[in-house]
């Protein structure tokens, strides 16, 4: 028999479209416009639902076309000039073209269109705040080439550096401590041993993290916490091939939630808007109704975010983890406020958990996933059967996913919330509150 072989795929040169005319009829979470010619659906980078405009196709698909705008004909009467000056380059912002108030709209259609098979007729309760000068923490690309140093954001679609000058989310304090410490990069030899920085700013103040990709010298270090005493910042050093800085108990940061202090590592995860995360925990206490009798479970917990607010409230809760730090942390965070009714565990969320954890006396969950979801642990949650379920999402897909588990299983929803946690950004966070059917 002869042997058959697929024929070598040969790949076809690239060819931008000709510039063409489109009357824009929607727009996607990520800010492109929904445009149609002939049929097809074009997403255009820049252009707004309702204007017509001029774009080329850089991108042919079979389904749907990609294009870049090349000018607005007639322009959306919710179009604004963009806030910051880099905003065209920069892959940090994609809705500063936008009017406030549209891009909570564009992100309620998509999360709606996300949710259509567990959500139909409840209203998508917004929560939201300030939209620039909100973010208290950033991590900041650096690199260094011929001598020239480029800081700040990768680019639209591109593994680029933008260098930036200035950053209108960042809170004025962390935008400050920019612009001095990219002044006392600029001829430093400091700038080609960085992987990254991390800004950072709590109740503890301000402080700079410097990844480092080289050993420094011990007088390099020393200039630099000159630099930091100078501009009242507190400097750690992560060192090369280390996965986290070490840092001293006296130098642990802490935030203020609600009349509660909690302290954690520099490098822990914490919500970048401060003011929507108390926003956050104060609808999460609403909405369970809690009492002296319910006993929360309070999933993903980290340093205690959640926990010890509901803690408060409630007669127990229980905080579930899987970094053992993060833990030590939030029962030392306990400890220090004064809370006695909380107790937390380490342990693996993705992996068959021990029978300790079922507690058929637990009458409500709290969990917080990452971006993958909590669809390992669903079962588990079946197994405790608690009345209530507080699913608080970063990524609108997995909640679909793990929403449709849990109301196959005799939950049903009942409320939903949009949280605006990163105006100006296609980035959408969601409360789902889900009750068992009697």
């Amino acid at each position: 028999m002869r042997r058959r072989t697929s024929p070598r795929r040969i790949t076809k040169p690239h060819v931008m479209g000709p510039v063409q005319t489109y009357h824009v009829e929607g727009i996607t979470h990520e800010a492109k416009g929904v445009a149609r010619l002939d049929g097809k659906v074009t997403f255009i980078e820049g252009a707004l639902p309702g204007e017509s405009v001029t774009a080329q196709v850089i991108k042919a698909g079979r389904r749907f076309d990609e294009a870049v705008l090349h000018s607005i004909i007639e322009p959306s009467d919710y179009r604004v000039d963009p806030v910051c000056p880099h905003f065209s380059i920069c892959g940090g912002c994609s809705f500063q073209h936008l009017t406030d108030e549209k891009q909570l709209a564009a992100k309620t259609d998509w999360l709606q269109g996300q949710l259509r098979k567990v959500v139909t007729t409840q209203n998508f309760e917004p929560l939201s705040d300030v939209s620039t000068k909100y973010r208290r923490r950033a991590r900041i690309a650096i690199d260094q080439k011929k001598g020239v140093v480029a800081m700040g954001f990768r680019g639209k679609s591109s593994s680029d550096i933008v260098s930036i000058d200035q950053c209108v989310v960042l809170t004025p304090p962390l935008q400050k401590t920019f612009q001095s410490l990219k002044n006392a990069l600029l001829q430093n030899e400091l700038a080609g041993l960085l992987g990254h920085i991390e800004l950072l700013e709590d109740t503890k103040g301000i402080s700079v993290l410097f990844r480092l990709n080289f050993d420094v010298t011990d007088a390099l270090k020393e200039a630099w916490e000159s630099w930091a005493q100078k501009d009242q910042v507190t400097l750690y050093w992560q060192a090369p091939k280390a996965s986290k800085a070490e840092v001293s108990l006296e130098k642990m940061r802490h935030y203020e939630l609600g009349g509660l202090k909690l302290n954690y590592h520099p490098q822990d995860f914490i919500q970048v808007n401060a003011a929507m995360n108390q926003k956050m925990v104060t609808q999460a206490i609403d909405w369970l109704v809690l009492n002296n009798q319910d006993i929360v479970l309070d999933l993903f917990c980290g340093v205690g975010n959640f926990s010890l607010p509901l803690a408060q409230h409630a007669q127990k809760v229980i905080g579930v983890e899987v970094q053992a730090s993060m833990v030590e942390a939030a029962r030392q965070n306990a400890q220090r406020n004064g809370l006695d009714n909380v107790a937390f565990v380490a342990a693996d969320l993705t992996q068959p958990v021990e029978n300790g954890l079922i507690n058929k006396q637990i009458t409500k969950v709290l969990l917080d996933p990452p971006r993958a979801g909590a669809f390992e642990f669903l079962d588990s949650i079946i197994k405790i059967a608690p009345i209530q379920i507080l699913y608080v999402s970063c990524n609108a897909s997995t909640l679909a996913r793990d929403a449709e588990y849990l109301v196959a299983k005799g939950y049903r929803v009942l409320r939903v919330s949009l949280m605006d946690m990163f105006p100006q950004t296609s980035h959408v966070e969601t409360m789902m509150l889900l009750q068992k059917k009697k």
